[in-house]
């Protein structure tokens, strides 16, 4: 009987290796020995995350709290005095520019105007004197001009970019030396006898009355336009600054009614001395800030506005002694000019229906004038100016009646003319002119003055009540430890 070979059995798997066949998983499953499923790895928290988790569990407790509201009030009080510090910066540099850039600007301006309009009645001055012009007319002429270069050369270099002021700077040196020129031209033919002479100076004087003084003018507005507008910034409240530390103050009071509450302690020796440095700027920016806007208020009211009223008059009286000479200049053809003299005059001494206000621009200026110094100069300029008025009305009579000599005589005379009465209102007006600048340069000063130490003191406080803050919040931390 023939049998069948017998086969040995498989050895088992080797240790690790899976199981063949149908069934192996299953069993392989079921015997504990294959793979398992993977499941979702577990979330790490990030950084950011871990760190909010522990603020959060941190704020629960007393400690942490106290951490939080130390950090908010330090926080607030450094913010307080980096405010008040940026306010006071900007106001102090607004205040230096009042003093040391605008107003001498502005008074450059009028100084210009001023040279430009007496240069202008020097040259017609010396032209009616005819071949023989008096050295002093002649002196006084180049004396204005070169004093009205120099000043356009400086108001070129501090300008400030300002294109209404580079603008009108332009026109002037444009339009200067082509006025000279004309004035050398009318000098000449007038010393040989020629009536072209004539022609030359009233064409020179068209050149100043419709170019230059107006170009003056307009820089003259830009430069005061910008010392208005210096004052305002020197003078507004810092509220953001008063805001903040008005809000510093009150979280300060905040933390230590509630330490008191929590703990019974009356004081913090800490928290009560950052109260103090907190308090002490406070009042200090406001009244410091108070007594500077005082001080630069009353050097705008009794200097800045004394001296632009001046001005106004001054220009108007060397205008209308411009038209004058101009009137006997044209020879029977100057009734334009002797218009132009009675509008000028009744501007400046407020007689006629075209004044401006009672008293005209001289009856301002003696308005504004603060004190007796400055009052008494502008009221010899109204006395010299009626007496100006009297003397040109009997030189009109004489030109009217066919005298011209007489006439010119009249006007510019040495003595009972109205030259002499012009020269004294001149004289005058320089003197409250004068007067006015150094009240404004002394109050000006004072008000600048009040913002002193207050930058840094701003910066000392602010530390100081930041580390008071630590020191009180750190002493209430200790109790836990």
């Amino acid at each position: 009987m023939n049998q069948q070979p017998t086969v040995p059995p498989a050895p088992p798997p080797l240790s690790g290796a899976p199981p063949e066949g149908p069934g192996a998983g299953a069993m392989g499953a079921a015997a504990g020995g294959g793979p398992q499923p993977a499941g979702p790895p577990a979330a790490r928290r990030t950084a950011w995350s871990e760190g909010v988790r522990r603020l959060r569990t941190a704020a629960t407790t007393e400690p942490g709290r106290l951490r939080a509201i130390g950090a908010a009030l330090v926080a607030l009080v450094l913010l307080f005095g980096a405010v008040s510090a940026w306010q006071v910066s900007d106001r102090v540099a607004a205040a230096d520019a009042v003093v040391d850039h605008s107003q001498p600007l502005s008074a450059d301006a009028a100084h210009i105007y001023r040279s430009l309009a007496d240069a202008d009645t020097s040259a017609s001055s010396g032209f009616l004197a005819g071949g023989d012009e008096p050295r002093s007319e002649r002196r006084r002429y180049e004396k204005d001009i070169r004093e009205a270069s120099e000043l356009l050369a400086e108001a070129a270099a501090a300008s400030g970019g300002s294109p209404t002021a580079e603008r009108q700077i332009a026109v002037l040196n444009r339009g200067l030396p082509v006025y000279t020129g004309l004035v050398e031209s009318a000098r000449a033919d007038n010393r040989q006898g020629l009536p072209l002479g004539g022609a030359y100076l009233r064409y020179a004087n068209e050149k100043m009355r419709g170019e230059l003084l107006p170009a003056a003018r307009k820089l003259y507005t830009a430069e005061t336009e910008q010392l208005g507008g210096d004052y305002t910034d020197a003078e507004s409240w810092p509220l953001l600054g008063l805001g903040t530390g008005v809000l510093a103050l009150a979280a300060l009071g905040w933390a230590q009614r509630r330490n008191y509450r929590r703990t019974n302690r009356v004081f913090d020796r800490g928290l009560l001395g950052a109260t103090a440095a907190v308090l002490a700027l406070l009042v200090w920016l406001g009244a410091g800030h108070a007594l500077a806007r005082s001080g630069l208020n009353e050097s705008d009211t009794k200097g800045a506005r004394s001296l632009q009223a001046l001005n106004e008059a001054w220009i108007g009286t060397l205008q209308a002694r411009g038209d004058e000479n101009m009137t006997l200049v044209a020879r029977g053809g100057g009734a334009a000019y002797e218009k132009s003299y009675r509008k000028q005059m009744a501007a400046v001494a407020g007689t006629g229906g075209e004044r401006r206000t009672e008293g005209g621009l001289l009856g301002e200026a003696r308005r504004v004038a603060d004190d007796s110094s400055g009052g008494d100069a502008v009221r010899d300029a109204q006395r010299a100016v009626r007496t100006w008025q009297e003397r040109h009305r009997q030189a009109r009579a004489e030109d009217d009646g066919g005298n011209y000599e007489d006439a010119v005589a009249r006007v510019i005379g040495a003595e009972d003319s109205t030259r002499e009465s012009f020269d004294a209102a001149d004289a005058s007006l320089g003197r409250a002119a004068a007067h006015e600048q150094r009240q404004f340069e002394e109050a000006a000063a004072a008000g600048r003055g009040r913002f002193g130490g207050l930058l840094v003191g701003a910066l000392l406080l602010a530390v100081l009540g930041a580390v008071g803050t630590v020191l009180g919040i750190g002493r209430r931390l200790a109790e836990y430890r």
